[in-house]
């Protein structure tokens, strides 16, 4: 696959959509979780994948209770493995898709698959932002992790690699890798910044709502390898609205938020947040970034309702994972978690 997938929106989501059938074609258990998720996530790719689903679960299935009842080592990825057992329990067909509503200003989505994901770093209370590489951790360079990517190319003047998001909530999800075999931590630096701020700009010449979020370490960052979240989202999020103040307009967002339409000026803010060791969300849109300072994961107990809040969250997307809190959520409970992040 080439460059030409850059092109345009319409050559990026045929891309997308035709990877994800080739890693169902190729099989393993990585894979299907992948194209589960992105199936349940978008009807046009279930469309397009469900028998082939079915086919591979059956398979796999058979596979691994024939490796149990002989005794023998099921040889996959031990998150891999259990997220498959979770879906055996629940049952293929009684996966939810993924379902969305507006609750006042606020997204809400319902996400059943996404609550089986490991939680990786999320679990852990960090003492700073900072953590160095750790090559015993999960990391982009895993042998397993190269049939996730979709692409991978000289892409803004640097050696990337994009690859799927295993679970998705944003529509055409996938995760970009910057000089991934440099083993960088997932800490952004001036260079980097600049490079998804002109990236941002250069790629919405040809897909029209493209962006890029950032978690730091302590704001629920998943993985300790330099990555930011990519997506294609014509509409926006909520944080975008013109009557914010941040966009100077005269409401107050519940968190604080800083948007900056000059990279220098975003970054020696960025910095300063380093300084301090804050952790920070952040949301890349074409020519203007949104900054959210928060408190660190584990200085705050989220509700029993979300796996912790993200980029995403801060930006007006919320995810829910059961029928129940979907139904139940409203606009003024939204508003209340995302004042419990501010620092003041």
């Amino acid at each position: 696959m080439d460059r030409h997938l850059f092109s345009s929106s319409e050559s990026f989501r045929q891309a997308f959509s035709a990877g994800l059938s080739e890693l169902l074609q190729r099989g393993g258990l990585g894979p299907f979780i992948l194209v589960c998720a992105n199936a349940t996530f978008n009807q046009e790719i279930y469309s397009a994948t469900a028998a082939g689903l079915e086919t591979l679960y059956q398979r796999l299935r058979e596979q691994y209770i024939g490796a149990l009842e002989s005794g023998r080592a099921i040889q996959e990825v031990e998150e891999d493995l259990l997220v498959f057992l979770k879906i055996h329990a629940v049952g293929l067909e009684k996966l939810k898709h993924t379902e969305q509503r507006q609750a006042g200003r606020w997204e809400l989505q319902f996400n059943h698959l996404r609550s089986f994901r490991p939680k990786r770093i999320t679990a852990r209370v960090p003492t700073g932002i900072y953590v160095d590489f750790e090559e015993a951790s999960f990391h982009f360079n895993k042998g397993f992790m190269q049939k996730e990517a979709f692409w991978a190319g000289m892409l803004g003047g640097k050696d990337a690699t994009l690859y799927y998001n295993k679970y998705p909530f944003v529509d055409f999800h996938a995760l970009l890798v910057p000089e991934r075999e440099h083993r960088l931590p997932q800490f952004l630096t001036a260079e980097h910044h600049d490079y998804i701020w002109n990236l941002t700009v250069q790629l919405v010449e040809t897909l029209n709502g493209v962006g890029f979020g950032y978690n730091s370490i302590g704001a629920f960052a998943s993985v300790n390898h330099l990555h930011f979240q990519m997506f294609l989202k014509p509409a926006g999020f909520p944080v975008m609205a013109s009557d914010w103040c941040h966009n100077g307009g005269n409401a107050a967002y519940p968190t604080q938020c800083l948007a900056f339409d000059d990279p220098y000026a975003a970054w020696r803010c960025i910095e300063s947040l380093h300084l301090g060791e804050v952790a920070y969300n952040l949301l890349y849109a074409p020519g203007r970034l949104f900054i959210f300072p928060r408190k660190r994961q584990g200085d705050y107990l989220p509700p029993s309702w979300t796996s912790g809040f993200t980029w995403h969250e801060l930006a007006g997307g919320i995810i829910a994972f059961n029928r129940e809190d979907y139904d139940s959520l409203d606009e003024h409970m939204i508003h209340e978690e995302l004042t419990r992040l501010d620092i003041g």
